[in-house]
């Protein structure tokens, strides 16, 4: 293993320790807030936005708009990889921040708007890093495995450690999932769906607030591509180690 596989393991050991983390008292403060909140939101709002984006997932996940190019085929060593990543990375991050200033600066309408579209970056770009470390996003079940990304991304605190194990252990998790494409729909998309929208509900509302719709809308689209990148690209680093390597970063046991 040379020095830069080496520091990697040494992230990845990190890493699975602020996965494993418990809840945070801001963390709870949060959630009971947002809860409060998201009851005074119109339940036709909360419809039009849980509908977008779940059949904008399935049709990503099962389609082929972000399948039709060809996984990433060039000889590179993991520090390549990161640094193809990296900037790719810092593409779509800025492609967030200037969708969420545009439809944050246009009030409510654009800002319930957002919504899919922040969530279309979001797909496209761990398509893209997916391929990058060498998945065949043609695929299904390597489909299936970035959805797992995208929840574990964006899981509520309470779940993130059993997110986690689910891609930590990618071999057994994926066995649940039958030969054939239409085997996605066994996720629990109920859970995904409020998970998601927990997570960055709070901080969209004041996108929508006059006056301030477009610098939130700016800040909040860079961070949440931000977050997503960071855990994105562990886990595609993770899946490209050794079972050798893995034993030295696994400190929690797989679950029976």
């Amino acid at each position: 293993m040379n020095t830069y596989e080496e520091e990697v393991v040494e992230e990845l050991k990190k890493w699975e320790t602020e996965m494993c983390k418990r809840p945070s008292l801001w963390n709870k403060t949060t959630k009971s807030l947002q809860t409060k909140i998201n009851e005074k939101i119109p339940q036709k709002v909360h419809d039009v936005m849980t509908s977008s984006m779940k059949h904008m997932i399935k049709a990503t996940l099962i389609g082929s708009e972000y399948t039709t190019k060809k996984t990433i085929k060039f000889t590179a060593d993991l520090r390549e990889r990161d640094y193809k990543f990296e900037d790719r990375l810092s593409f779509y991050k800025k492609t967030a921040a200037i969708e969420g200033a545009g439809t944050g600066a246009g009030g409510i309408l654009l800002g319930i708007a957002d919504f899919p579209l922040l969530l279309g970056i979001k797909m496209k770009f761990l398509f893209e890093a997916a391929s990058i470390y060498g998945l065949d996003v043609k695929d299904y079940k390597e489909r299936i495995f970035i959805l797992h990304v995208f929840r574990l991304a964006f899981s509520d605190p309470h779940k993130r450690e059993e997110a986690f194990q689910r891609v930590l252990y990618w071999k057994e998790t994926v066995q649940e999932f039958p030969e054939s494409p239409e085997s996605i729909n066994q996720m629990n998309w109920q859970e995904l769906q409020q998970d998601y929208r927990d997570h960055i509900d709070l901080i969209k509302m004041l996108q929508m607030v006059p006056g301030l719709g477009a610098i939130v809308g700016a800040y909040a689209n860079y961070h949440f591509l931000d977050d997503l990148g960071q855990v994105a690209k562990n886990c595609f680093r993770w899946r490209l180690l050794t079972d050798e390597k893995k034993k030295r970063i696994i400190t929690k046991k797989h679950p029976q």
